[in-house]
């Protein structure tokens, strides 16, 4: 089995036109359409049994409508293959009552982007909805480090995410991008020892056009260094290929038990179909 928890899609209405902005931006070209059916189609393509949708919400008012959609996803997911965290801001004055909402639903964690919510993540506002999110037993992912469509500053390094974590006590923090895109040494310095997981998504140094990757024998190393029971398999669709991606990490070192863990064990452990 083998489980992506890390891809976005865009309502079809607007797919083309987000793609096409997120590309110019970001100089990556999209491996799919960034619909529903392109991710699908990636999915039967590759061998992924369940890929999980991140939606961001880029502002407060999105919420509802982002969570009311995240659900329905899930009530298909047994036939679509598809599941889906819920969003929330930071500007969300309602969070206990949302967060609240998403755990009645059925939905098992929400997306934070703090590049595109424009807020550092140790910033209050983040720190209650970690904290609220950790007491309903919601997981966080968390986009983690750079973000190659914006501009500095970072939002969330591995600093923020210690002081995050000391104050809230969560465990229930996931890290884009292996900890912290492009700030792997850091990583690897700082957050061993920390109650948090990580996904792989986008960066691997098959990725053509983008420098300071991960190389398999780096990879490896910081995967051990953080400990494989943490680590999850993800590719950042559209924007890497789930089917490059699987061959790239079948490819590396790692045993076929760590493989496995990665590619399904570890999401069934940790979060649960």
């Amino acid at each position: 089995m083998i489980i992506d928890v890390h891809t976005h899609i865009y309502p079809d209405k607007i797919a083309a036109k987000a793609v096409a902005k997120l590309e110019a931006c970001s100089g990556i070209p999209a491996k799919t359409n960034g619909a529903r059916d392109g991710l699908t189609a990636s999915m039967k393509e590759s061998g992924v049994d369940y890929s999980l949708l991140l939606p961001v919400a880029t502002s407060a008012k999105q919420v509802d409508t982002i969570n009311e959609e995240a659900a329905r996803t899930n009530a298909t997911a047994k036939e679509t293959g598809l599941l889906s965290f819920g969003g929330i801001h930071p500007e969300t004055d309602n969070y206990k009552e949302v967060l609240r909402r998403v755990k009645e639903s059925g939905l098992k964690g929400v997306k934070l982007h703090p590049d595109y919510q424009e807020t550092f993540f140790h910033d209050i506002r983040y720190k209650r909805i970690v904290a609220e999110a950790t007491e309903l037993g919601l997981f966080l992912m968390v986009h983690a480090g750079e973000d190659i469509g914006l501009p500095d500053p970072i939002h969330c390094r591995p600093e923020h995410v210690i002081e995050v974590v000391r104050e809230t006590q969560s465990d229930k923090i996931i890290l884009a991008h292996m900890g912290g895109w492009r700030l792997w040494d850091e990583v690897q310095e700082q957050l061993p020892e920390l109650p948090v997981y990580f996904d792989t998504a986008f960066s691997e140094d098959f990725i053509q056009g983008v420098q300071g990757m991960l190389t398999p024998e780096r990879f490896v190393s910081l995967v051990r260094a953080l400990g494989v029971e943490r680590i999850l398999f993800g590719t950042d669709s559209p924007w890497s290929g789930q089917k490059e991606a699987i061959a790239w990490l079948e490819n590396t070192d790692l045993t076929r038990q760590e493989k496995e863990q990665i590619f399904h064990g570890n999401f069934e452990n940790i979060i649960g179909l």
